[in-house]
């Protein structure tokens, strides 16, 4: 299958997007916070047999340009992509970030084919009633940890990455200026996303949604968390899934699965991922 990249660049943010091919019903992949269309290199290969797949860079991520994070406005950059390369209706497929913009895009589009949100209803850094199973004393002291973790993370992207620590990342998340190199999403962006109230909670939203859409939760905790923060992981998918279940009684087209992975989902089980949401698209529309 030939891959191919191109930009939009007749609008105020250029738009970097990768063509996987394919025929079919069209799919578009959107990636989490820092990261870029390179992450659905191993999954769109298993939809391209039944869907034209494109990925694309979210603003301020990976070869497209800079702009606010303001939800409305990608979910313009959204319509841009989908309008450039005649995708008509696509499933939205979103991880992590990306899953809450393929929300946003369910309740502008509640007659499209549906939405796919890959982990992304809750981010970690948020308020105490979000978690389930924790006393107020722990959940506190882990909250504290867990905001000092994302703190350092933040100042340590205001700063130009060491030569050694700039090679370890993929040359697309990467911007050079004249004071060095820097990871992307910049600081600036980065920190509007972490404190914006959706963000932190989009489960609420869920109850708006009238096109299909799945939900894919996490069950294990991300390999290689600091300090006691991986004890604040079960604590959040129990409060997630506390929130969520009851807005699904009575929407039958709702679903959720349950994944043996952590949040990188569809980088450690690409088979399993593609396979759900073959199935969910065939269920739901009755097209393979």
């Amino acid at each position: 299958m030939t891959v191919s990249d191109l930009v939009i660049d007749d609008r105020p943010v250029r738009l970097a997007v990768r063509d996987h091919g394919g025929h079919g019903a069209p799919v578009l992949l959107l990636h989490g916070l820092g990261g870029t269309l390179l992450h659905w290199d191993e999954l769109a290969p298993l939809l391209t047999g039944s869907h034209r797949v494109v990925a694309m860079d979210l603003r301020g991520h990976g070869l497209s340009g800079d702009g606010p994070w303001e939800w409305e406005a990608v979910l313009d950059d959204v319509r841009a992509v989908v309008d450039h390369l005649g995708l008509a209706e696509p499933l939205v497929v979103g991880h992590s970030l990306g899953g809450m913009v393929a929300v946003q895009w369910a309740l502008r589009h509640p007659d499209g084919p549906g939405i796919v949100n890959l982990d992304g209803l809750r981010s970690a850094e948020t308020e105490p009633r979000h978690y389930a199973g924790l006393g107020p004393g722990d959940l506190q002291a882990l909250l504290a940890e867990l905001n000092s973790v994302f703190d350092a993370q933040a100042a340590a992207m205001a700063q130009p990455l060491p030569e050694a620590h700039a090679a370890m990342y993929p040359q697309r998340a990467l911007l050079t200026t004249g004071e060095g190199v820097f990871v992307r999403p910049s600081a600036e962006l980065a920190g509007q996303v972490r404190h914006d109230p959706y963000f932190k909670d989009s489960v609420p939203q869920v109850a708006r949604i009238r096109c299909p859409a799945l939900f894919v939760l996490a069950t294990r905790n991300l390999p290689g968390l600091p300090g006691r923060v991986g004890e604040l992981m079960p604590a959040l998918r129990a409060g997630i899934r506390r929130d969520l279940l009851p807005l699904l009684a009575d929407r039958p087209h709702l679903r959720v699965l349950e994944l043996d992975a952590s949040h990188a989902m569809q980088a450690e089980q690409p088979g399993e991922i593609a396979r759900a949401v073959l199935g969910f698209h065939a269920e739901t529309t009755g097209r393979s």
